[in-house]
């Protein structure tokens, strides 16, 4: 790109992912948001749906499509971003970010790619395991955030081929996990001091859970992944818990997850047991590794909006623009 800034436009910016898009590429040092799209809220101020945006930009949400963009982010609903590439054109030299699930590992084993309708070849866009395709893709498909949170507690094992025995999960996240749109779930008077399992053993998020692994060890058949997700009595953030046996040592294990990371700005191993204040408002996850019998116990956690959608979507674009990794990402926790 030289000394140009990436031009960027986005698709949905009324709901949470779009939000938290506006807020990195208005504050990115190598981007200029060209536009940004939405149905529901158009030739309104981007500010009437995301207020804390009062006063930081005057951009107006639009109701067309600017063709003069870089990258193009799809914050649409699951099953929209096929149906809107579908119906519009856009210049083949144009890249695209879906933020959905709709591209996420369909295509065949040993591939990094799902093609479209169109013939748009999407890279599943994991930084930690796909890095060097990212940065050689066209379109990216970002992954999901429960997916990001309890791969990457996952891939270095799964990368020495460690994943022998049945992996149990459990995760709790965030009430904005579930979208803007609102649900008898997500309602104050329901969420507050409340808590409730759900997709049991088949939430949608273990498809693309599982491909990674067999990717990363596909000499030997993959056991089963027992999942159970919970929804917290918060906005933001997911905390997850996975365990398996491991004949690793504690200290073993530290060693493989420390090379495995080590080229990875966003993954840190803590020495202590972490709180999840420690990754909202950041791109960052961090792991705990501890050691119970012959149980391996990894702690993952992330913010779901950050990580877990937008701000991997921004790292994913510095990736494919040869800009810095870290490049309108370091951003500050909220500790208290």
């Amino acid at each position: 790109m030289g000394n140009r800034k990436v031009k960027a436009g986005i698709i949905g910016g009324a709901g949470y992912t779009g939000g938290e898009l506006l807020r990195l590429l208005l504050n990115h040092p190598n981007v200029e948001l060209v536009f940004t799209h939405s149905k529901s809220q158009a030739g309104k101020p981007v500010y009437s749906a995301h207020a804390d945006l009062l006063g930081e930009t005057e951009l107006y949400f639009s109701d067309s499509f600017e063709q003069e963009v870089d990258v193009l982010f799809l914050c649409v609903g699951h099953g929209e971003a096929k149906k809107f590439l579908a119906e519009n054109n856009f210049a083949e030299s144009i890249k695209i970010i879906d933020l959905s699930q709709d591209f996420r590992w369909n295509g065949e084993a040993g591939k990094a790619q799902t093609i479209d309708t169109t013939g748009r070849a999407f890279t599943y866009g994991l930084p930690e395991m796909l890095r060097e395709s990212i940065q050689q893709a066209q379109h990216i498909a970002n992954p999901g955030c429960f997916a990001t949170a309890i791969q990457l507690a996952l891939l270095p094992l799964a990368s020495k081929g460690l994943i022998t025995e049945e992996v149990h999960v459990s995760g709790i996240t965030g009430s904005t996990g579930a979208g803007q749109s609102l649900s008898p779930t997500s309602h104050y008077s329901w969420r507050s001091g409340n808590i409730s399992n759900y997709k049991v053993l088949n939430h949608q998020h273990l498809n693309e859970i599982r491909r990674s692994l067999n990717e990363l060890q596909p000499t030997q058949e993959l056991p089963a992944i027992h999942f159970v997700p919970y929804r917290g009595p918060f906005t933001r953030g997911i905390l997850c818990t996975s365990y398996l046996p491991c004949g690793l040592t504690i200290d073993e294990a530290q060693q493989l997850y420390s090379s495995y990371y080590s080229t990875h700005p966003f993954v840190a191993l803590s020495p202590v047991t972490p709180d999840l204040k420690q990754v909202v408002n950041t791109n960052k996850c961090i792991l705990y590794l501890e050691k119970q019998g012959e149980m391996l116990v990894i702690t993952s956690m992330i913010d779901n909006l950050l990580k877990g959608a937008s701000g991997q979507a921004v790292q994913n674009m510095n990736l494919l623009f040869g800009l810095e990794e870290t490049a309108g990402l370091k951003l500050k926790p909220s500790g208290f």
